[in-house]
């Protein structure tokens, strides 16, 4: 398990610092717009791209660049909604994502204003759809901007600092215990589930704020 996980990180490690963090960024900016949002795995990129992380300045480095990315993202999406959003809705793709997701977006930005932009950060779906139904709502931009760069900045933060943690732990047991691999892959799969679980956990809640007729 150490040799094989010895040559993952080296061969992540091994890609130059800058080029990780862009490639992170962008990966992150394509996952958050909603053209590309429902196919591309940002966070995996992300999280795998912070197992490379040897120095506080590369941890910091990649952070600012997801960080970007993200804004980046949710700022086309926005401006997505605001040109283009109407036609979007109708088109193929629209079709595609469903008018029963695009219906929810609607009822839970209307419902939570500007803590809906936030949370939304964190739901499947929700995420990609958002940015694009703000843009077509009233909701001003700088308004938007404020509520979502937070969000952007807590998920990045966390994503970079779980992968980077985990890894550097690792290298430093690696030689020693043969077991640290397992510890490693114990790590970023409790990661995963906690995300996932957390997720499920923000999605029911948020339900309850969009349909507070079906409560009791």
């Amino acid at each position: 398990m150490n040799e094989l996980l010895d040559g993952l990180l080296g061969a992540v490690a091994g890609v130059d610092p800058a080029l990780r963090a862009l490639l992170a960024g962008l990966a992150i900016l394509c996952e958050t717009t909603v053209l590309l949002g429902l196919v591309v795995p940002g966070d995996t990129i992300v999280l795998v791209a912070s197992t490379g992380v040897a120095t506080l300045l590369q941890g910091v480095a990649l952070f600012v660049a997801v960080l970007l990315g993200s804004l980046v993202g949710e700022s086309l999406g926005f401006a997505i909604g605001r040109w283009f959003g109407h036609r979007l809705r109708r088109s193929r793709l629209g079709a595609r994502i469903g008018e029963h997701t695009w219906q929810r977006a609607e009822v839970y930005l209307g419902r939570r204003g500007g803590v809906a932009v936030f949370v939304s950060r964190f739901l499947p779906v929700l995420h990609s759809i958002i940015p694009i139904t703000v843009g077509m709502s009233e909701m001003p931009y700088r308004r938007f901007i404020r509520w979502t760069a937070p969000a952007c900045a807590v998920w990045a933060a966390l994503y970079v600092s779980v992968g980077a943690a985990a890894a550097g732990g690792y290298r430093e047991l690696g030689d020693r215990l043969h077991w640290a691999g397992y510890g490693f892959a114990a790590v970023i799969v409790l990661f995963v589930v906690a995300v996932l679980v957390a997720k499920k956990l923000i999605d029911r809640a948020e339900k309850r704020h969009m349909h507070p007729e079906n409560e009791g």
